[in-house]
């Protein structure tokens, strides 16, 4: 049985406000959009994954699954129904699992609870039990309802393709709320398998403090270290924490020689076992000589965030006899906290020297060391 998975991503998000649809807000360092697309991209029964985006999206949802093999994106309707209508006329298989974007976090033995009825049903949907006592209410609270018997419908919700095909060909009245009311109105038998409570979906504000509260509890603390060490060369000034500090010479270097953004960056490679700056900025390369050290901060940066890792704080040392970095360490820890994406707070950069001992101590050189502080988590 070959399985496309459909994420419908074309709302508005307007009941959250802001002006940013919720598929595209930011959660654990990744768009949403982007948590929901990997967490179905990489399934084995899945074949492809594809992406339904809302008009005027694109630009947006082409940013928030970069480098993720989803095709063509597929422009949705005016209601949900029509955006499903557009992705089941793109899609080919046998069968479709069809979720909310707003959904992001989707465990791999869902997806193959909600595949195996397939055999016997046309659908089959992830439900939870309801555990809180259920009443009619409008201003004062009303009826109880008998709970027993009532549960949660969740998604992806798993389907025969033809079956929902054809289900939606007749379906006449107005827009439902999932496919399994759609299926159903068709006659189709619905098999309910056991949800998670990962599914809940992302409707308001608490929400995501909610979402990002759970990021956190399956998060590992990782640190890195870096060290980095250039030799004085040639005519001033020279590039400390992505600022030109005044100086009589200048450091030796294939890039500009910015030795507290080096360490910077081998320290966040280091805690995100990435590897060190060399490996991705080789001093061989003729493209890196002369470089802007933010270059180098930002690609480390990226690649942790791009696997949902957190930056929680960078601490460099320089360790020179001169130039007197006091004057500019303001500036340095406010340079390195806009090219990393951080609050002020969350940088530190500190300065010592070596008593005359060494190679600093000789004023041949600046050297610097950091240590980076993260969290990573739920990698794909």
């Amino acid at each position: 049985m070959t399985t496309t998975a459909l994420i419908v991503a074309a709302g508005k998000g307007e009941r959250l406000g802001g002006g940013v649809p919720k598929q595209y807000r930011m959660l654990g360092g990744k768009p949403v959009l982007r948590w929901a697309v990997e967490a179905l991209i990489d399934h084995p029964a899945i074949r492809s994954t594809r992406v339904v985006i809302g008009k005027g999206q694109r630009e947006q949802a082409s940013q928030a699954i970069e480098g993720l093999d989803v095709g063509d994106l597929i422009e949705g309707g005016g209601e949900r129904a029509d955006s499903v209508r557009n992705g089941l006329a793109a899609v080919e298989g046998d069968a479709i699992l069809i979720h909310d974007a707003a959904r992001p976090f989707c465990p791999a033995d869902v997806v193959d609870r909600l595949l195996a009825p397939l055999e016997f049903f046309e659908g089959a949907t992830p439900v939870l039990p309801i555990g809180d006592t259920v009443a009619r209410a409008s201003d004062r609270l009303a009826d109880l309802v008998e709970r027993s018997n009532l549960v949660r419908v969740q998604t992806p919700q798993a389907f025969r393709l033809e079956a929902l095909r054809s289900a939606y060909a007749q379906w006449q009245t107005i827009a439902p709320t999932d496919e399994t009311t759609v299926l159903r109105a068709a006659g189709m038998e619905v098999a309910a398998v056991a949800g998670d409570l990962s599914l809940e979906k992302l409707t308001t504000p608490a929400d995501f403090e909610r979402a990002e509260q759970w990021l956190a509890s399956r998060m590992i603390p990782r640190t890195g270290t870096g060290f980095d060490v250039h030799a004085f060369a040639g005519e001033g000034p020279v590039m400390l924490g992505g600022i030109a500090v005044p100086h009589n010479r200048g450091l030796a270097g294939h890039s500009d020689a910015d030795v507290v953004l080096h360490a910077l960056t081998d320290a966040l490679l280091g805690a995100g076992g990435l590897g060190d700056i060399g490996e991705h900025f080789p001093p061989s390369d003729p493209q890196w000589k002369g470089a802007s050290s933010d270059r180098f901060l930002r690609h480390a940066i990226d690649l942790l965030r791009d696997r949902g890792a957190v930056i929680d704080h960078l601490d460099c040392t320089i360790i020179a006899e001169e130039p007197k970095v006091g004057p500019y360490r303001a500036a340095m820890r406010a340079r390195v906290a806009e090219i990393a994406g951080l609050g002020l707070d969350q940088v530190s950069i500190k300065a010592t020297t070596t008593e005359r001992l060494g190679f600093t101590g000789r004023r041949e050189g600046i050297a610097a060391q950091a240590v980076a502080s993260i969290r990573m988590g739920l990698s794909r």
